[in-house]
């Protein structure tokens, strides 16, 4: 079956979007591949856009994507940066590389993460409320979440390649649903992800419940 085709007919089975897409990738994808950061984001501006507007409740589709490059030594990988900055020609990029922030572009929100890891952010958020004299009685989950460096809860979390996950987004991946490619990234396709948008409005999501 032609490619085009077999993506067509998947677009046709795609009727309700994640609103928030996490991708995990080792910092050898990034070297392998570090153009796909750039493709994955225009397909979620096209999947959006093409997507029927089907329901009262639609929101936009996909609203925000988030990369973690999983490294742990994030200066090695400087030498992609250029490629990855291209994603501020056609959305909002947030990078993040080590202990600094950069942001460009406009549109949907993109969170380029290299190296930080789940356990440093919650180590930073207790470190912030100490410095701010939060007393422990106040502490709770909500006032946590109001100091992660990153507000985003994904609805869809999907590695490739088969790899396990790493601890990014600890907090506030709980309740994603995950998805564990077979297609390492250096090959992963629309169609790939289009499966995957696929059989995420097919899962029944409890939070939890």
């Amino acid at each position: 079956m032609l490619y085009w085709l077999y993506a067509r007919l998947l677009m046709r089975q795609i009727t309700v979007l994640p609103a928030h897409v996490c991708f995990m990738i080792s910092g050898q994808d990034l070297a392998e591949a570090p153009a796909s950061l750039y493709n994955v984001t225009a397909w979620c501006n096209g999947i959006s856009a093409q997507v029927p507007r089907t329901t009262p409740e639609w929101t936009g589709g996909i609203r925000s994507l988030v990369f973690h490059i999983a490294t742990p030594s994030p200066e090695n990988l400087e030498q992609y940066l250029p490629e990855i900055r291209k994603i501020g020609t056609i959305a909002r990029l947030i990078l993040h590389v080590g202990d600094r922030e950069e942001v460009t572009g406009q549109g949907m929100d993109v969170v380029v993460a290299m190296g930080k890891s789940g356990r440093e952010e919650i180590t930073e958020c207790i470190r912030k409320m100490a410095k701010d004299h939060v007393a422990p009685d106040r502490v709770d989950e909500k006032l946590l979440e109001s100091y992660l460096t990153f507000q985003y809860t994904p609805d869809v979390v999907i590695k490739s390649g088969g790899d396990h996950l790493t601890d990014f987004l600890i907090w506030q991946s709980v309740y994603s649903e995950l998805f564990f490619s077979d297609v390492n990234w250096k090959f992963f396709r629309q169609v790939d992800f289009l499966r995957v948008l696929r059989d995420y409005q097919s899962r029944i999501r409890r939070f939890g419940k």
